[in-house]
């Protein structure tokens, strides 16, 4: 009889649920897996697991600092291999991090061969280089085999790893972390070890010690690129309280060091004749010099930094960026200031101290609260070693007892072993051994059976009994573990002193001075200029001050229409019949070699726009608009200002109307004339015409047909004065204007005899 088998219905494994509650589960899984396995670096030894197992894997590979160089391709196998199954090019990334002496203060991994540079260039293939472990990794390992640590199995349960390293370096503040997981990233900097030593010696003397007090030792990151940090001392103070802030780095600018090792931070170096550079010896951290050369060469390129002549890369081992200023009467300081504004020469760090605690909870933590919880886990670890220790010198004292029990009796021994034919029963019941200690003395060479040996094995019972001694004690009182501790702490701090080349503070705390104001005007070289604009809108800037009444050449059908003089750093008005104001620099605007460029390549306006006023923007000046309709206001020029090609709507004009009047406004006047097409003059009162932004504005003149013909600002003592036409070249004034003088609105009467038939001022 046959039976048959079938596979199961693949359909009843299926569980049906709420989808949204099945998506929320899963992806809980996921985004805890990726908090607790991946992003975030445990408190305790500052690694995430991809850098725990690299260390790991090397150590078992016996790749000690003081031994031969592997390939890297070796370790990365071994890593992917045994203890982290993900791709090779993200675990041979990690490593090399840890190499990159510009990427972490105190490197963990030595390479051989090309680990990238500061350039921003990668490694080169893991085939090609070779990397061992340094001796701070093998100080972060200290104690993996004093029972410091638990150990869980790999994920296919062949091999075991550590769950964490218990070294005594302070690797989570010493060499920082950065990772985003789900819903919450970390952001660490490198710290110096000396100082992190003082702050924990202060916290462990003093529990309640305050956060001010621990920022008196502890400074603020320490980078591995060096640069400045400007931040006031009470800003970084307050990020580290609090676990979070912005802190700004610089880079700096340098010529070296004088014979005390002090920076010289003014980066000038002379050149003779008055000629000087500017000189960057470092670059903020995570800054690729490569790219902020391309940075600083494209400022040069599109002319944002006209006071910035050339960028030379005259780095070696060593960084040396050298910037030519424009001449040698450019400011320093406001060049700096211009490459701190413009590139990433400073650069802001975001600290978010988020990390997983012993209890693989992640948390942003305050210094203090940090330091704490890692004192906490170094107690805990010291204690572990104790125990384990305790249990090594228990079980070495077991053996030493049933050796000095068979050294007292030797002879007999020797008979046992000779006559029986079980020695070891025997050997038990007669000298009171247990089996240890038994199998122990039957394995005991020939050449041990001397009495030297006898004395020195007394000998080692006694100083493992004291070493117990001193270990009960230790276990039992938190005053010598912090004792202990101390002791541990400070011959770190020695190996890690500022007087060491690794353990010198790189990075400079330093205040920086209040910023100027910033404009980018004054990086424009102050020189005079001839602006003449077409009636067709073309503009062009002749050099120098040229006659206004000059022979200016213009295209065929096109004559002029306003030329003025201005300098380089002054900002262009050009106001339109539809009330539009638009903004153009002097020093962008085209040569006068040719017939210059039409307006609208610069800003959005139309062809066919008739432009009513070109003027030089005078800050605090005002102007006096008006309409045809006669209705017009001051404006000020400061609201005026615009900062796209798109101008600013100032006059708002109804269909059909358009601006006439664009005049600008002399603080003393305090009076404004007014005539319309009907030849009628109007003199009122400047403190009648609203100061607007924009709008109609109000009536100035009241007309029965036609409209305002012109308008002016005057002092009303001075009166009007008016050119005679003609040759003659000769004005006439009117001082006595109280005839025409009435309340804005009015009609007006007819102007002096002799004043122009084309009712223009």
């Amino acid at each position: 009889m046959t039976t048959e088998t079938t596979e199961p219905d693949p359909f009843d494994a299926i569980v049906d649920a709420h989808f949204d509650s099945a998506l929320s589960e899963r992806y809980l899984v996921y985004a805890l897996s990726t908090i607790t396995a991946r992003s975030l670096p445990d408190l305790r030894d500052g690694l995430k697991p991809v850098h725990r197992r690299l260390l790991w894997a090397m150590r078992q590979l016996k790749l000690d600092a003081t031994g031969a160089f592997k390939k890297s391709a070796r370790v990365v196998g071994d890593v992917i291999g045994k203890y982290h199954p993900h791709g090779d090019a993200s675990v041979y990334d990690a490593m090399v991090r840890l190499a990159q002496d510009f990427a972490l203060r105190y490197p963990l991994v030595e390479g051989q061969g090309n680990f990238g540079n500061i350039d921003g260039d990668n490694a080169a293939a893991y085939r090609y280089t070779e990397a061992r472990l340094t001796r701070t990794a093998m100080r972060l390992m200290a104690g993996l085999e004093d029972g410091t640590v638990e150990f869980h199995p790999t994920y296919n349960g062949e091999e075991e790893e550590p769950e964490i390293f218990p070294g005594l370096f302070p690797n989570l503040l010493a060499n920082g972390s950065s990772g985003i997981a789900v819903g919450m990233a970390t952001n660490i900097p490198s710290h110096n070890v000396a100082e992190i030593v003082d702050a924990t010696l202060l916290l462990i003397d003093n529990p309640a010690v305050t956060h001010g007090e621990l920022m008196e030792v502890f400074h603020g990151p320490d980078l591995p690129t060096g640069g400045l940090v400007v931040d006031s001392k009470a800003a970084i103070s307050a990020a580290y309280e609090s676990g979070k802030g912005a802190i700004r780095v610089r880079g700096r600018f340098s010529t070296g060091k004088d014979a005390a090792g002090v920076w010289e931070e003014t980066g000038i170096e002379k050149l003779g004749g008055g000629q000087w550079q500017l000189v960057l010896t470092e670059i903020p951290y995570m800054i690729q010099k490569g790219k902020l050369i391309e940075q600083i060469a494209a400022l040069i390129g599109d002319k944002k930094l006209p006071i910035l002549e050339d960028v030379r890369d005259e780095s070696d081992e060593a960084i040396r960026i050298v910037l030519v200023p424009k001449s040698r009467n450019v400011d320093p300081e406001l060049l700096k200031e211009s490459l701190y504004r413009l590139t990433d020469l400073e650069t802001r760090f975001g600290l978010n101290l988020n990390v997983l605690d012993a209890r693989r909870t992640p948390g942003v933590l305050g210094l203090k609260l940090m330091l704490q919880e890692w004192v906490i886990a170094q107690i805990d670890i010291l204690l572990r070693r104790s125990r384990h220790r305790l249990e090594k010198i228990a079980a070495r004292l077991e053996l030493l007892d049933g050796y000095i029990i068979a050294y007292l009796n030797l002879d007999r021994i020797i008979e046992i072993i000779r006559t029986e034919d079980e020695p070891k029963p025997t050997m038990m019941a007669e000298f009171g051994l247990n089996d240890r200690q038994a199998e122990a003395i039957l394995n005991m060479r020939l050449r041990s059976l001397r009495k030297l040996e006898e004395m020195e094995l007394r000998k080692e019972r006694d100083g493992l009994l004291a070493e117990k001694d001193e270990l009960d004690k230790l276990i039992e009182s938190p005053q010598l573990q912090r004792k202990r501790l101390k002791k541990d702490l400070n011959a770190l701090r020695k190996e890690y002193a500022e007087t060491t080349p690794l353990g010198r503070r790189r990075t400079t705390i330093a205040e920086a001075a209040p910023t100027r104001e910033f404009n980018m005007d004054a990086m424009i070289e102050k020189e005079p200029v001839t602006v003449i604009l077409s009636q067709r809108g073309w503009i062009r800037a002749a050099r120098g001050h040229l006659p206004l009444d000059g022979d200016f050449k213009f295209k065929e059908g096109d004559g002029p229409a306003f030329a003025l003089h201005a300098q380089t750093t002054d900002k262009l008005l050009v106001a339109v019949g539809n009330g539009r104001f638009y903004t153009l620099g002097a020093d962008k605007l085209p040569g006068a070699r040719g017939f210059g460029e039409p307006m609208r390549t610069m800003i959005d306006i139309d062809p066919d726009a008739h432009v009513v006023a070109l003027l030089i923007y005078q800050p605090g000046g005002q102007l006096l608009l008006a309409a045809d309709n006669g209705r017009g206001f001051a404006a000020e020029m400061d609201e005026l200002l615009a900062e796209t090609r798109k101008g600013r709507g100032v006059a708002s004009i109804k269909p059909g109307g358009k601006l006439i009047v664009v005049r600008e406004i002399a603080p003393e006047h305090d009076h404004v004339a007014v005539i319309g097409d009907n030849r009628k003059l109007l003199v009122f009162a400047l403190s009648e015409v609203p100061v607007l932004a924009k709008g109609q504005g109000v009536a100035l003149q009241r007309y029965k047909d036609g409209g305002m013909a012109d308008a002016v600002t005057l002092r009303l003592e001075d009166g009007l004065s008016w050119a005679m036409g003609g040759d003659s070249g000769r004005t006439r004034s009117e001082k006595d204007l109280q005839a025409w003088k009435a309340a804005r609105g009015a009609a007006g009467r007819l102007p002096p005899s002799g004043f122009p038939r084309d009712n223009k001022f």
